[in-house]
């Protein structure tokens, strides 16, 4: 029988997991992994997913905008997930279901693996205070940057995520600190858009001041959403950088998280970008 597992979310027609996934499997040795996708009324995640599990389903990643739900579905829940009060992993286990967050460990290990960029001792603009910037946060804390400024359009969100953090940050010697778009500071080293900007096809949300000549710009999107954030990047003279890294790193984690193995990522990050690049193929001849 299939070990069936799946990504969660509304939407998930775009989603390349399932892609990442099979080739996770493949190199792994692990013949009976399925993976899928799995669309989710907007308010019916707990019944779509619980159905998923009833109907064998061993596992799922939760993307937008299930992340705090799937957190507190969860029985037991691991120290990252907990601290991000958000769960982009869940697995199905007969004792309770058990969530973590791998957004944040993906995100440093592309950034300092695949991008070559070491944070400790940088300046870090974290831009969002949603799912993907909560579990975003812990883990750019323990990798020690100088300081990390979290900026939010409500300020009150920032704050809050700032204040639930405020003892890793101390534990790691960070200055952390909340402030509006608006006015989040001049050339980080690292800016990271976690917003949904991109996925909304909105406008960049801060200033071209947050930039400096050196500045590692991520956004958390890839494909055609990813491409405004990346243009600016550029014209300002910046480093741009999707999120096909994050999503790998964080896919690597979770199939941990489920099958105890994590595989290799450069070859399945190399295909992806090779897949993503290619034009679309015609339709087949009737």
């Amino acid at each position: 029988m299939d070990d069936r597992y799946a990504v969660a979310g509304n939407p998930v027609e775009h989603s390349q997991s399932p892609f990442i996934h099979a080739r996770f499997a493949e190199r792994t040795g692990q013949s009976t992994v399925r993976y899928e996708r799995l669309l989710c009324p907007i308010d019916q995640f707990a019944a779509t997913v619980g159905r998923f599990a009833a109907e064998g389903g061993r596992g799922c990643n939760v993307t937008v905008p299930f992340k705090f739900e799937a957190h507190e579905l969860a029985a037991h829940r691991s120290e990252r997930a907990a601290l991000a009060q958000a769960a982009n992993v869940l697995r199905f286990d007969a004792g309770g279901w058990y969530a973590d967050n791998t957004d944040g460990v993906g995100l440093v290990r592309d950034i300092e693996v695949n991008a070559g960029v070491a944070l400790q001792g940088r300046r870090v603009l974290l831009i969002g205070a949603g799912g993907a910037a909560a579990g975003a946060l812990g883990p750019l804390l323990q990798a020690r940057p100088a300081e990390l400024v979290l900026a939010n359009r409500s300020l009150d969100k920032a704050e809050a995520l700032v204040a639930r953090h405020a003892g890793v940050a101390a534990d790691n010697g960070v200055r952390l600190a909340a402030a509006r778009l608006g006015d989040c500071g001049r050339a980080h080293d690292v800016v990271i858009n976690a917003s949904a900007s991109s996925l909304q096809g909105a406008g960049v949300p801060v200033a071209a001041e947050v930039l400096a000549p050196h500045t590692l710009a991520l956004d958390m999107m890839y494909g055609e959403a990813a491409h405004p954030f990346l243009a600016w990047a550029q014209q300002h003279g910046a480093r741009g950088r999707d999120g096909l890294g994050m999503l790998v790193e964080q896919a690597a984690e979770s199939f941990q998280v489920w099958r105890g193995v994590r595989p290799d990522t450069a070859d399945v990050l190399a295909a992806l970008r090779e897949r993503l690049a290619a034009p679309p193929r015609p339709p087949a001849a009737a």
